[in-house]
């Protein structure tokens, strides 16, 4: 394998090894039987499963580094490129680099800049490994492993925004003069020597792939019928199969519940329902596709489930009859169908104002969460600066669709649905000042808004009569999101101590949300694109911040909103409207009223606000512990941990995972600790250090797992678990920390962690079943 993978100085490809040109590395028939009788390495039983549990920790998505997706053979066969996805600087949008949609071959990438890692000239063992960009990489990491302790030195950069090298197999020899260290896994502990084995193997004899397993037969009568139901001719059928499309083209959807179940995506296709999909590749989903008739279809999604972008839509018989009965059994007709001009397509205000209001809230409302992840799980919601427009821990509910005000607000919506454009109306074309005059759109709708409230909610205020408790039986009705610098998680329920901040969304937020973070955002687009979608997100804040101020006491909202926007405030902080002269309609009986509104507001949703965490207790005492008896003793010495602020809690990062290990491994538990980052005010979207507020950080340990991207990973034995609530609360020094990672922590140089990945992979994959995917490493810290 070493003589193969010899380095030669100054080498000529073209003369050596010959042309370069895409491969067709698909098994025929006759060549898969071939294959197999000769034993070689297959792709999908022996070369699929390194690359998913040692290559997609880190490349996958958007992010992968230099675009290399490993998370289908598509993505391996297509290459990487220099070109960034992520880029805030650029002036004028970028080309999509969409995978499966931008491109339909190898070839066609070759044609966009992408460059090949595999063998693309002519074959023979030699050529296989000398010519492929994997090769080398697992080699260089075999040639200079990583030290197994103690911190990684500064010749690795692991930055978020770190300059990406890129180097094609042209040139990899000085790609690997400069950076000796920088093999791969980029990072981290190499491969096994069986691991490494394989895959040299594989590429050895020409990286051929089997063909992808047949759709089950069960799906496939699923996908018939749900694509006949999307494609009915009907104008009012043709409308709603838009509006679904909008809201969940971005999503993965499954037909069953067992946690073999296929995800598909919903896509417009040329071709109709019966043929192969030929999808139209808009920028955006609302974009006009150019051609009639075009076709809503389910396309089979055959990539690696990854956690940070799955988020899962049932397609069942239960959804199908709410469809029917949310948009066609309602009393409305549709004479024509709204234009695909960005002027009308991109507000579903304009767009859908045919569709009933009510059913358009309620579509939304009975899977909350999964349109809430679109904004966290979607493309939009990378890196610190789109981020910083969130608080670290809050909780969010709904206003409840109301029959009593249903034509007042239809018909506000409608006189005012100018004000309610949002940024994508402009496309890839907006100027950097262009966020200003939808910002000024936004402050005069929430102006608008105010008047209207206080004309048409009766003297007595607001009340919780207004908020959905989920019908009863949704557990949809209360979610929490953490924000972990970087990147977030939404999850079901009310979880933690009382945040600072609550959202009360109604419809309006609701889909202007969506329209702004997911139909409407572009993340090639330019840096005018992405200032105003960051600019309007402050916007959509403030207002569900102002509807919940309109629940407390009128005399206390200015003093509360004051508390959440300390210190020096951004140019952008619109002046609060809350109704100031309207009482609220709550009547209360303690002197906390923020805490008393929040239990209230538990209390009415029941079952919906979810089981009060035992580490962070709210509305029941602790000691009420309702956990399985091995599981008790941890909860309250992890109760304690949980009760730790500021400094105490200095040695852990934005999101850990603890493992508690037990005396029968399969026994094991597995807690996330979140640090919840205090923030004098979240207004302006630089500065964010000078912003802190360090002795007011708190921590929240959950059972079982938040998150997608894992910081780090600590390992206690139950018995040493006193041990590490102590020192984690008395380390204040570096030293003192460095105690806590060199005796508890899972560091990158820790030969085992790749065993701690798996294991923690596994006990996702048991706990949340089909919403889980592969845990992302790319935000591991070197500590």
């Amino acid at each position: 394998m070493s003589g193969c993978a010899t380095v030669f100085e100054g080498k000529d490809f073209n003369a050596l090894y010959g042309p370069t040109a895409p491969k067709q590395r698909l098994l025929d028939e006759s060549a898969l039987l071939q294959h197999r009788k000769s034993k070689k390495v297959s792709y999908n039983q022996d070369v699929k499963p390194i690359l998913e549990n040692r290559c997609v920790a880190c490349h996958a998505c958007y992010d992968a580094p230099c675009q290399l997706k490993m998370s289908s053979f598509e993505g391996l066969d297509r290459g990487a490129t220099k070109l960034k996805v992520y880029d805030s600087s650029r002036m004028s949008p970028a080309d999509p680099t969409r995978l499966f949609t931008d491109s339909v071959d190898t070839a066609g990438w070759r044609q966009q800049e992408f460059f090949p890692v595999l063998n693309e000239r002519r074959e023979s063992d030699t050529a296989n490994l000398e010519n492929s960009l994997l090769a080398k990489l697992i080699q260089l990491k075999r040639n200079h492993p990583l030290p197994e302790s103690g911190k990684l030195d500064n010749n690795f950069t692991l930055e978020l925004t770190r300059k990406e090298e890129c180097p094609t197999i042209e040139n990899f020899d000085a790609y690997q003069r400069q950076h000796p260290q920088w093999g791969m896994p980029y990072a981290m502990p190499g491969l096994s020597l069986k691991e490494e084995y394989t895959l040299m193997q594989w590429l050895q004899e020409g990286a051929k792939v089997e063909p992808p397993k047949a759709i089950p037969r069960q799906a496939k009568v699923a996908v018939k019928k749900w694509e006949s139901w999307f494609n009915r001719s009907s104008l009012k059928q043709q409308l709603v199969s838009r509006y679904i499309y909008e809201h969940l083209f971005v999503g993965h959807l499954f037909f069953q519940d067992d946690t073999d179940t296929e995800f598909f995506q919903l896509v417009r296709s040329k071709t109709p329902p019966g043929q192969p999909i030929e999808e139209i590749a808009t920028t955006r989903p609302y974009d006009d596709p150019g051609i009639k008739p075009f076709y809503y279809r389910l396309r089979h999604y055959t990539a690696t489930i990854i956690d940070k972008t799955h988020f899962v839509y049932p397609l069942n018989e239960h959804k199908i009859q709410r469809y029917e009965q949310l948009f066609f059994k309602t009393d409305y007709e549709i004479t024509v169908l709204p234009s695909y001009q960005p002027k009308i397509a991109s507000n579903p205000f304009k767009a859908f104002h045919d569709l009933p209001l009510q059913s358009r809230h309620r579509f939304l409302l009975d899977d909350a969460q999964f349109f809430v992840s679109g904004f966290i799980k979607g493309p939009v919601c990378r890196g610190q600066v789109a981020l910083n427009s969130i608080q670290d821990h809050f909780w969010i509910f709904f206003s409840k669709p109301n029959a009593e005000f249903k034509d007042e607000v239809s018909e506000f919506l409608s006189e005012n649905n100018y004000v309610l454009d949002l940024p994508g109306e402009e496309g890839d074309h907006l100027g950097l000042l262009g966020f200003m005059d939808f910002d000024a759109l936004g402050a005069q709708y929430m102006q608008k808004k105010d008047i209207f409230l206080s004309k048409t909610i009766p003297d007595g205020g607001l009340n919780l009569d207004l908020i959905w408790d989920g019908d009863g039986k949704n557990s949809n009705a209360a979610l929490t999101v953490f924000r972990h610098f970087d990147s977030a998680t939404v999850t079901r329920g009310f979880v933690g101590n009382t945040p600072l901040t609550g959202w009360f969304i109604d419809y309006p937020i609701f889909e202007r949300l969506h329209y702004l973070l997911v139909s409407g955002f572009n993340v090639y687009g330019s840096a005018g694109h992405q200032i105003a979608s960051r600019t309007y997100m402050d916007v959509l804040r403030q207002d569900a911040e102002n509807n919940f101020l309109r629940l407390l006491p009128a005399e206390e909202r200015q003093q509360i909103y004051d508390s959440w926007y300390e210190g020096i405030k951004g140019p952008r902080l619109l002046d609060p409207l809350f109704n100031k002269e309207m009482q609220s309609g709550i009547d209360y009986q303690t002197d906390d009223h923020k805490q008393e509104l929040f239990s209230k507001i538990i209390a009415r949703l029941g079952n919906a606000s979810g089981k009060d965490s035992e580490m962070n207790c709210l509305q029941h005492e602790c000691a009420k512990s309702q956990s399985a008896s091995k599981q008790q003793k941890t909860n309250t010495q992890l109760r304690k941990l949980a009760t730790f602020q500021g400094h105490e809690i200095s040695a852990f990062p934005e999101l850990s995972l603890l493992r508690i290990e037990t005396a029968v491994p399969e026994n094991d538990l597995v807690y996330t600790l979140i640090l919840n980052k205090a923030l004098s005010n979240i207004s302006i979207t630089i500065a964010e250090d000078f912003r802190r507020i360090p002795e007011n950080d708190t921590l929240t340990v959950v059972p079982g797992f938040v998150g997608s991207y894992p910081n780090f990973f600590f390992s206690v034995k139950q018995q040493q678990l006193q041990e590490f609530v102590d020192l984690v609360r008395t380390a204040k020094t570096e030293a003192d920390i460095e105690r806590v990672y060199s005796r508890f922590g899972i560091r990158r140089t820790n030969p085992k962690i790749w065993a701690y990945y798996d294991w923690f992979n596994e006990q996702h994959k048991k706990s949340r079943g089909l919403s889980a995917g592969l845990l992302d490493l790319s935000r591991y810290h070197n500590f």
